[in-house]
């Protein structure tokens, strides 16, 4: 069984946590984020933290919210823990009043699927801003 739970990122063990998670999921692919912004949570099993999701508000789109990170340790794949954080993000952005979340992904069909799955679509922003072959991702909060 897994437990979802948003968390302060200014906690000292959190931010350990998080920034544990984020090297053994990202490895060196991705840099590590800035904690301090925006909603994060945790997903548990047991007591052990093995996946993590943040979105912070949207530079990309008016008044959404953009996911920063979701990543799961690869022993707990399958087990529908990205689209879980997914949810409890969407239903953050729906409270705060944002119209949309999105996100990308570059080079990882797992993903991709997974927000396909959730009900993001493809889209194609004004300005790009990351690889030239990623793909970028929508979902309306509305």
């Amino acid at each position: 069984m897994y437990r979802i739970r948003i968390v302060d990122a200014s906690d000292d063990d959190v931010a350990d946590a998080l920034s544990d998670l984020h090297q053994s999921t990202f490895l060196d692919s991705a840099a590590m984020p800035q904690f301090e912004l925006g909603a994060w949570w945790l997903a548990y099993h047991g007591d052990d933290a093995v996946a993590f999701a943040g979105v912070v508000p949207s530079t990309h789109v008016r008044n959404g919210g953009y996911f920063s990170r979701v990543g799961v340790l690869q022993r707990h794949w399958g087990r529908g823990l990205q689209r879980r954080l997914m949810r409890v993000a969407e239903a953050s952005g729906r409270r705060i009043g944002w119209d949309s979340i999105v996100s990308d992904t570059t080079d990882n069909p797992i993903s991709a699927n997974n927000f396909i799955q959730a009900g993001y679509r493809l889209f194609e922003p004004e300005a790009p801003w990351a690889w030239a072959h990623t793909l970028y991702w929508r979902k309306w909060l509305r």
